[in-house]
């Protein structure tokens, strides 16, 4: 069913038996070079990631405050949240077009400019009978991480070296993550709930207005400091990519392709459990904590933080383990049975069971304990993050990473507002345990769909091939320079 001649393995068999003068090319070293700008361009981008999903998220975690103030029901907020959801579903494929046809600049423009844009929007709508007003600029927002969300596999990909490729997408994806950890925590602060009409206007117009400052503060700095590419790829991977000669290129057959490849169709499906999954979790965080510890509003802001900064720490660690070992496939291999244990299997385990304990120790009425697992639950679920995309990236070299990360990301979406609607509608009516149990099952499920993936990495194998090609030449040099050395004798 599944089938199909993958576009890179051409490529890829090309760079195995190179024929005439192009073995003689390709016996060569590409030139590559790393610049210090890239460590520039990723932290900026991980910067107005960070504002992005921090307004994905200031909603929801004073969701009774915003309800008071607009006059609305829960459902209504959380659909603030799942707005994000909705609009990544049709617009990421023209997103992933332009970022093939135009670049990471005009990407970058596009995103960081409509995420100031929906700031600046919120500010008009601080008045209780103009709740459509911040609908409107939490949908601009939410138009914004779409060309966003999907962007770390690519950056790491154009600007780093094959040794620290993984590491720069969790650095890229670490800003997001950040933004949400700073959107648990700073909005219970700023909106305080008081039941004074006129006191939410000022606290909820400092936070806007905050926002938006910064917002803008990161969309000059795009402007002038954004670079479209380096001038010598960081990668033989990359540098064999621009060496090829330009083909006919259809995006939509490229798009087929990658959804016909079994193991990547499979990791759409489990990453999309997965971060859906997330996505449902953070949504109604809110809701589920004050469940069980009514008026414990900053609690339920700083149970948030605590999952997602465990979750940042789980996101570095997956990068470095990555980038150190080149252990997509295999992370440890058991003494007894000889069978590989994937990377991406444990961590998904990890997160299915953080999910079972956080499930069943909520309602014990102990919310340090709620806190403990709650950390948990992030440093796996959330670490899995940046270990998608570039699992992603590895299984669909050499197509553009934006395209597989767009992918996945659709993906996440579609499960993010399933599981938030379904989750959501089950605490409502059967209380959290049924709920979480829910997306704990899901979990299981992606579990299963992960362990059947079968770890083709096509980029690493590229850079192999390359540099065991030079390793050959070398060593074909170094016999020839004996042979004349003897002969001389």
């Amino acid at each position: 069913m599944f089938k199909f001649q993958h576009p890179g393995e051409a490529h890829l068999e090309s760079m195995k038996s190179p024929s005439g003068q192009d073995r003689a090319a390709k016996d060569q070293a590409l030139p590559t070079k790393l610049y210090r700008r890239r460590w520039v361009i990723v932290i900026l981008f991980s910067c107005y990631s960070l504002c992005n999903a921090f307004q994905w998220i200031q909603y929801s975690i004073i969701n009774n405050v915003v309800m008071k103030y607009y006059n609305v029901a829960s459902f209504t907020i959380d659909w603030l949240a799942m707005i994000y959801f909705v609009v990544y579903i049709p617009i990421i494929f023209p997103v992933t077009w332009l970022l093939d046809k135009k670049g990471l600049r005009v990407i970058a423009l596009c995103g960081c400019g409509l995420n100031c844009c929906g700031a600046w929007i919120k500010i008009a709508s601080v008045r209780p009978d103009l709740f459509a007003v911040t609908f409107f600029g939490q949908t601009v927002c939410g138009i914004a991480q779409v060309f966003i969300l999907g962007m770390p596999s690519r950056i790491a990909s154009v600007w780093f070296g094959s040794h620290e490729v993984s590491t720069a997408c969790s650095i890229a994806v670490f800003g997001n993550q950040l933004g949400v950890a700073v959107g648990f925590l700073v909005p219970p602060i700023l909106v305080p709930n008081v039941d004074d009409l006129d006191q939410l206007t000022y606290h909820i117009n400092v936070m806007f207005y905050g926002t938006a400052a910064v917002a803008t503060m990161l969309f000059i700095l795009v402007i002038l400091v954004f670079q479209e590419k380096p001038d010598i790829p960081p990668s033989q991977a990359q540098a064999a990519i621009h060496a090829s000669p330009l083909l006919d290129y259809s995006y939509i057959q490229s798009i087929l392709q990658m959804i016909r490849s079994a193991p990547f169709f499979l990791l759409i499906v489990s990453y999309g459990i997965n971060t859906g999954s997330y996505y449902a979790v953070s949504t109604l965080l809110n809701k589920m904590v004050l469940t069980h510890y009514p008026g414990e509003e900053l609690n339920a802001g700083r149970i948030g933080l605590t999952i997602v900064v465990s979750g940042m720490v789980g996101s570095i660690i997956c990068g470095i383990w990555l980038d150190k070992t080149q252990t997509y496939k295999n992370l440890f291999q058991t003494t007894l049975t000889g069978n590989n244990i994937q990377t991406t299997l444990a961590v998904y385990f990890l997160s299915f069971t953080g999910m079972v304990v956080f499930t069943f120790t909520l309602s014990l009425g102990h919310v340090w304990v709620v806190f403990l697992t709650a950390g948990i639950l992030g440093f796996f679920m959330t670490g899995y993050l940046p270990l998608g995309f570039e699992f992603g990236a590895e299984l669909t070299y050499p197509e553009s990473e934006g395209t597989s990360s767009g992918l996945l990301n659709e993906s996440a979406q579609v499960f993010g507002i399933i599981f938030t609607i379904s989750q959501g509608k089950l605490i409502d009516h059967f209380g959290t345990v049924a709920g979480n149990i829910f997306i704990f099952v899901f979990l299981l499920v992606g579990t299963i769909l992960t362990a059947l993936i079968k770890a083709d990495l096509r980029r690493q194998r590229a850079n192999m091939l390359h540099n065991t090609r030079l390793a050959s030449k070398a060593e074909e040099g170094i016999c020839s320079s004996i042979i004349l050395n003897e002969a001389a004798l």
